[in-house]
């Protein structure tokens, strides 16, 4: 498990990084980064990653990977829109019951996930890359290659709405996003869990070394299902907040979410190798992969050349952490 004071030192390193691309962004961007407006905006962006990237966060841990967030984010938003038009209520009762079909179709496909790599010790490559093109093959079929909107409105305030925007606007803020709040509420309470709890402790362990852990009397397979399911909620909370930021559940949603939810687990700190990360590293790496590409944005820079930038980000990440790992003791 990572020691407590090694999260410290790289999420101090995070922050300190973050802090010098900002000034220099500002100044590349001729002042319109630094903007209430734009802060807010950023916030918003990263959002859907920064939740897809928190489960994603447990299952790299244990040295797995999951390739199936982004269709799963398309297929549990099809799902919920289609049920939400079902439903003849509205207000509260239907969002929280559309979010548990969300969650159950999401869950489920976790743990679909899971089971042949706990049972058939499959490569987790191979089953969620098959789970990624099946379940965005059923988005499709579902929804007749077609968003489909919502009728109700009560899905606006979480998609679109802001709090405290009385309180904020002397400041020049349009407020705090709702679903900014969604993200930090996941954020805090999944870091509490990979580092507070047993359960956390124990997907520290299978990452560092599975056979060990296995010895020591945790129960694997168990621990190694329940990362996938938790990824696969992960997925469809972002999907939630998708449909509502767009009143609509479509089958092109998520298209290369999986690689932007890697890329901020990675960025953050997180060893593709497992047994080392967290989920505080990981925000930060996604608002790093946010900032770059709002700025990107902002200086009109073409999306192939976000793309190569995103990718040489993740590359200097992996070597910085290799580095780190062969000559750097913490």
């Amino acid at each position: 498990m990572t020691s407590p004071r090694t999260l410290l030192l790289r999420t101090l390193g995070l922050v300190l990084g973050l802090a010098v691309l900002v000034v220099v962004i500002n100044v590349f961007a001729q002042g319109s980064f630094l903007t209430p407006g734009n802060l807010t905006n950023v916030l918003r962006q990263i959002t859907y990653n920064a939740i897809l990237a928190v489960g994603q966060t447990f299952v790299i841990i244990t040295a797995g990977i999951d390739l199936s967030v982004g269709s799963l984010i398309e297929l549990t938003g099809v799902v919920m829109a289609t049920f939400a038009n079902a439903m003849p209520f509205g207000g509260v009762g239907l969002i929280v019951a559309t979010l548990l079909v969300g969650l159950a179709v999401g869950c489920s496909a976790g743990l679909i996930n899971a089971l042949p790599v706990v049972k058939l010790n499959l490569p987790p490559f191979i089953t969620t890359l098959a789970m990624m093109l099946m379940a965005r093959g059923l988005a499709f079929k579902l929804a007749h290659g077609r968003p489909i909107p919502i009728n109700s409105n009560a899905f606006d305030g979480i998609g679109t709405g802001f709090l405290f925007e009385g309180l904020l606007k002397p400041l020049g803020l349009p407020g705090i996003p709702i679903a900014v709040l969604w993200m930090a509420v996941i954020v805090v309470v999944f870091a509490i869990v990979l580092t507070r709890t047993r359960f956390g402790r124990y997907v520290f362990a299978i990452g560092g070394n599975e056979e060990a852990a296995r010895l020591a009397g945790i129960n694997v397979g168990l621990v190694k299902t329940m990362v996938y399911v938790i990824s696969g909620g992960c997925a469809a909370v972002a999907g939630l907040l998708y449909m509502a930021r767009f009143s609509s559940g479509s089958p092109n949603t998520g298209i290369g979410s999986e690689l932007q939810s890697i890329a901020a687990v990675v960025v953050g700190g997180t060893s593709l190798m497992g047994g080392r990360g967290g989920i505080v590293g990981t925000f930060f790496g996604a608002l790093l992969i946010g900032l770059l590409n709002n700025v990107m944005n902002l200086l009109n820079i073409e999306s192939y050349t976000q793309e190569i930038a995103l990718g040489a980000v993740i590359l200097i990440a992996v070597i910085v952490d290799e580095l780190r790992k062969r000559y750097l003791t913490l």
